[in-house]
């Protein structure tokens, strides 16, 4: 098998990011954004999808955490894309539910090369610490455009900690489930013959 990583980085006026990505790693991350929540979510994601992750972001958090969170999602879209190079063997579609106490989340995915985005649910408080739980909605987005997903996600609840973890859980497996080697599958999984 091919070495699947990545190391990718940003820098903008609003952000200076790098993201390593190991996508057949132990589930182990070092991340630091300086939102603790986003951090967790992230570790989450590496710990649930079993992804090497390392995650250094000096974003604008003077102004909110919309930059942090949108750039750390680009960065690692684009980080997923070229891990997976030319996508051969990948299993390519799953889906998964996850629920965490009284919320549920549920992941569709399609590692096409063609992004799309479809979300349903609103989220029960405003923020969780210093993360504005819409961005979860709004990270989920920029993941899929900037890796190329066919992305759809939708979750229920009454506390926005469970309702966003259980979306990065959610999206953790389903992307595991998805990029993972199919050893019955030695082309790329399309008719076309590359995604």
């Amino acid at each position: 098998m091919t070495d699947r990583t990545a190391a990718v980085t940003r820098e903008t006026a609003e952000t200076e990011i790098e993201v390593t990505l190991d996508l057949d790693g132990d589930g182990e991350a070092t991340v630091d954004t300086g939102v603790g929540f986003f951090d967790h979510m992230l570790e989450s994601l590496a710990k649930h999808g079993l992804f090497d992750l390392t995650v250094d972001c000096d974003g604008d958090l003077e102004i909110d955490d919309h930059h942090t969170v949108e750039d750390v999602a680009i960065t690692l879209g684009q980080a997923l894309e070229e891990a997976l190079g030319d996508k051969r063997g990948i299993r390519r579609y799953a889906d998964r539910k996850v629920p965490l106490d009284e919320a549920v989340a549920e992941v569709v995915v399609d590692v096409s090369g063609r992004p799309f985005f479809e979300f349903e649910g609103d989220f029960a408080q405003d923020t969780v610490g210093e993360f504005t739980s819409h961005m979860g909605k709004h990270f989920l987005r920029s993941l899929a455009t900037n890796a190329g997903l066919t992305l759809h996600a939708s979750v229920e609840g009454e506390n926005a900690h469970h309702q966003v973890e259980a979306l990065f859980k959610a999206l953790a497996r389903a992307l595991d489930d998805a990029t993972r080697i199919d050893e019955r599958r030695s082309d790329t999984p399309s008719t076309k013959g590359e995604l």
